[in-house]
């Protein structure tokens, strides 16, 4: 067999559909160009058939993309299959995905179908898929959770109608490793039709157990594997594509490669979560922020001797770069410019003044800007752009022997109003004033606070979440002064109801 593993990426189909990451088509295309200098092979870039915006979205993505093949998901409905072919018009490459749940609880609780009847809807859809084009993937959905015999049967079915891929996804992450693993290895030896098709991986991580079962996959004939950035996804993610990459680059005892750009993983990872607006775990594999940090004695005198006492990946290798950014107050736009050059990101010159302005502010704060902070920076000026509400003014009082107290100066559409409050403490306090000048009956359900990298001066991340008339929504800031971070994260989650 073939020794490359054909990367699809679903990091915006998949890893879109967790809360509040959603882009907007602007966004998408420019994460879809920057998977293409990573080196993927396909790009899933939505769900035609959901909405008029995912509709759109997958359109202009094919408009914009040369050499990945371009797939759009779908039901194995003729009207899904329809609106996939469609949003593929403009793609220069391109694949329909199809599909359908083939384990018993789908069958009976989701389709109150029999097993019959699924394999001719399957059958059926394939079929209907290949009038449009000859590349055709067929996903069995919580195949992880369907009996292997009947599996077996579904996928000789659709591979006889027309698949070109077959997708087994262990949709609710229930397999072990070795369940999986000999998942793939009954298809390839109970299926007379395999050779004409390829297998593909799609884990789940709910039990933290993604990678390992795409490994198997892999290791048991998969040549495909469905993955994310980060491994972001529903629930608690997909299988983490920078894993698997550098999995494969590492091992030589494993003998699979891809065709992924090592050296552009990272730069990848900070634009998705920059994107997206959800910050990577520290603890990271390959992409976290703590991925090469040594902090124990031991490890780094032992790193000083010899990188690889403690280092199996050396940091450049995914385009992660130890040294400093030398950014200063002093610095101007074009030294700005450049290192936004540097970083792959192209600003346009209001986009630039704005992320500037935003640059001073914080380097007046910080000794040192590093790529992170940029990257920050970026993200939270294309958040505020879309505002109808603005932050002008805050000022907060409090001590130890002090009711905390904050006025807060808003810009709302224009009109600047203003709102004095106590709290139980500083942020309390400012949210209060805020709640005055917006009069709605707003519940905070989520607050979190993570600082980007080290130090008391450092720029700290605020995601919050908050609930409106039986509606959630999400919101975002950064800042070293963690007060105005948390009253702009609560602005930017109001912002998307009023």
């Amino acid at each position: 067999m073939e020794n490359k593993i054909y990367i699809l990426d679903t990091t915006l189909r998949d890893g879109e559909q967790v809360p509040g990451c959603q882009l907007n088509t602007i966004e998408k295309i420019e994460l879809a160009r920057s998977l293409e200098t990573l080196g993927v092979d396909i790009i899933e870039c939505g769900f035609p058939a959901s909405s008029p915006g995912d509709f759109n979205s997958v359109v202009e993505i094919s408009k914009n993309i040369t050499e990945p093949v371009v797939c759009a998901l779908s039901r194995a409905t003729e009207s899904d299959i329809d609106a996939a072919k469609e949003a593929l018009h403009y793609a220069r490459r391109k694949r329909i995905h199809t599909g359908i749940g083939t384990s018993d609880t789908h069958i009976r609780y989701k389709f109150n179908s029999s097993r019959e009847d699924i394999i001719e809807r399957a059958v059926a859809a394939v079929k209907y898929a290949r009038r449009f084009t000859d590349d055709v993937e067929f996903y069995a959905e919580d195949a992880g959770r369907t009996e292997n015999e009947y599996l077996a049967q579904v996928i000789e079915a659709v591979i006889k109608a027309g698949a070109t891929t077959v997708n087994i996804p262990d949709t609710t992450g229930y397999c072990t490793p070795g369940e999986y693993g000999q998942k793939i290895k009954y298809l390839v030896n109970n299926v007379p039709n395999i050779d004409k098709a390829i297998i593909s991986t799609h884990c789940h991580n709910d039990l933290g157990m993604a990678t390992a079962n795409t490994l198997e996959g892999i290791l048991n004939g998969a040549r495909q594997v469905e993955v994310t950035m980060n491994g972001i996804g529903e629930r608690a993610g997909n299988t983490s594509l920078e894993e698997i990459a550098m999995i494969l680059k590492c091992r030589n005892d494993i003998p699979f490669h891809t065709d992924i750009k090592h050296r552009n993983i990272y730069k990848n990872s900070r634009l998705v979560s920059t994107l997206m607006r959800m910050p990577v775990q520290p603890n990271k594999a390959i992409v976290g922020r703590n991925a090469f940090a040594h902090s124990s004695g031991i490890h780094q005198d032992g790193v000083l001797k010899n990188k690889g006492s403690y280092e199996i990946i050396n940091p450049v290798d995914v385009g992660v770069n130890d040294s400093l950014i030398a950014l200063s107050a002093r610095s101007g736009r074009a030294a700005l410019k450049h290192h936004y050059d540097r970083l792959g990101i192209s600003l346009t010159p209001d986009e630039l003044n704005a992320a500037y302005e935003k640059f001073l502010l914080l380097a007046d704060r910080k000794k040192d800007i590093n790529d992170s902070d940029l990257m920050i920076i970026v993200g939270v000026n294309r958040n505020e752009a879309t505002r109808r509400i603005r932050l002008k003014f805050l000022q907060v009082i409090c001590g130890k022997n002090s009711v905390p107290m904050a006025t807060v100066k808003l810009n709302i559409d224009g009109e600047i109003c203003q709102a004095t409050a106590s709290g139980n403490g500083p942020v309390d306090a400012a949210f209060s004033a805020v709640k005055k000048l917006i009069n709605r009956k707003i519940v905070v359900e989520e607050f979190l606070v993570q600082a980007i990298t080290r130090g008391c001066d450092d720029v700290g991340k605020v995601h919050i979440q908050i609930e409106n008339r039986g509606n959630i929504y999400y919101g975002f800031s950064a800042n070293t002064d963690i007060v105005t971070a948390s009253v702009e994260a609560f602005i930017d989650a109001i912002s998307k109801f009023i």
